[in-house]
């Protein structure tokens, strides 16, 4: 039986409140030089390469232009990593190419069906997102994303055993240090607004519970950005940067993000929610625009991180 709203309300606000769950942290214009890197000791800006995976360049031109363009963090599709090793490249060679480029993993963006139902699914799924996590290690990354792959087109998710499953993965990311980080999509059929991450969190019972957000994402599912005034900023290590244009939330597609202050998203608002003085915030510029995907990949890179620093600025 799918877990109630009143349920998931009761525990959300055990939550906020830190009283059952002490563990859980809750709570422009453009030059012709490259963009400096944000020095702000607040944000970590970082190119998520979704923005640039319309160019088909491969795992390592998409890492040598991030680094061209100025970026000294990245969050890599885990698809695209193993293209390139399938292809010949090991994993020592990518964590050396990073290190010869000034880049940081700060995420891997990972899609295995973790949360669904039938099992021998699940129990692959685990099995690669396990060999991801290895991965990753090497490269240094300390992050995996984990969204509703697999219950994104279908309703009836229940939160409680996705709660346990995420514990589960939760322990394999405690033994590889490579975090699973649960993420909402806005348009899924689960986990898609922050109160059904935040159950599903609390009701993991693990200390190493995290939620990987978007700006797109939180609108597009219908969060109040005033529901992030019950977290904490130990929570969310690491967000997705973007914008939206003034439409009606359901009307909107992943495709519609664009470069963050070109929209009319809260972005100011979003990001001080998150602030925290023991560590910055990661700023992961994520878009899947066809129009940025007809561009020159560098160009568009360098937009992007010119457009973060104009928003955080002041903050």
């Amino acid at each position: 039986m799918q877990t109630s709203r009143r349920n998931i309300l009761k525990t959300i606000g055990a939550a906020a409140g830190l009283t059952t769950l002490p563990h859980l942290s809750f709570g422009y214009s453009l030059s012709n030089e490259y963009p400096k890197p944000l020095t702000s000791k607040d944000f970590l800006p970082c190119l998520n390469m979704s923005t640039i995976r319309g160019q088909n360049l491969g795992f390592v031109k998409e890492l040598e232009v991030a680094s061209k363009a100025g970026f000294t963090a990245v969050e890599i599709w885990m698809r695209t990593l193993q293209v390139y090793l399938d292809s010949g490249g090991t994993i020592k060679e990518a964590a050396k190419i990073l290190k010869d480029l000034g880049l940081t993993v700060e995420d891997g963006m990972s899609f295995t069906q973790w949360v669904v139902d039938e099992e021998d699914t699940r129990a692959k799924a685990i099995e690669t997102l396990k060999k991801e996590m290895d991965l990753l290690a090497v490269l240094g990354c300390k992050r995996i994303a984990a969204p509703p792959s697999g219950f994104n087109g279908k309703p009836g998710l229940n939160l409680d055993k996705a709660a346990e499953r995420y514990a589960a993965i939760l322990d394999i990311g405690d033994q590889t240090g490579v975090i699973p980080q649960l993420e909402i999509w806005g348009s899924s059929q689960n986990l898609s607004q922050l109160s059904e991450a935040l159950y599903v969190a609390a009701k993991s019972g693990h200390p190493s519970a995290k939620i990987l957000l978007d700006v797109y994402h939180l609108y597009r599912g219908g969060t109040s950005v005033d529901a992030l005034r019950i977290i904490r900023p130990e929570t969310v290590e690491l967000i997705h940067i973007n914008d939206y244009p003034d439409a009606p939330r359901e009307t909107l597609k992943d495709s519609d993000r664009v470069y963050p202050g070109d929209g009319v998203a809260p972005i100011s608002t979003i990001l001080k929610a998150l602030q925290s003085p023991k560590r910055p915030l990661v700023l992961s510029f994520e878009v899947f625009n066809q129009e940025y995907y007809k561009q020159d990949a560098l160009e568009v890179c360098k937009t992007g991180l010119a457009k973060i620093n104009k928003v955080t600025q002041g903050l």
